[in-house]
């Protein structure tokens, strides 16, 4: 599912998170909505690092 994706966005809401990740031609490769409980499963295995974004750090 998210072999392909090179960047992904994760927009933190008060009930939910948009998930949207692009590959390198900057397609769309996933979008989602998910609740608070089923973030951490949902990048079970995936591979990646996750790292906070330093503009968001302000």
């Amino acid at each position: 599912m998210m072999g392909n994706v090179t960047t992904i966005c994760l927009d933190i809401a008060k009930s939910v998170f948009q998930v949207h990740g692009v590959d390198a031609a900057s397609e769309v490769v996933v979008r989602r909505k998910l609740t608070h409980g089923r973030v951490l499963a949902f990048f079970e295995g995936a591979g990646h690092r996750i790292e906070q974004d330093k503009a968001s750090d302000r």
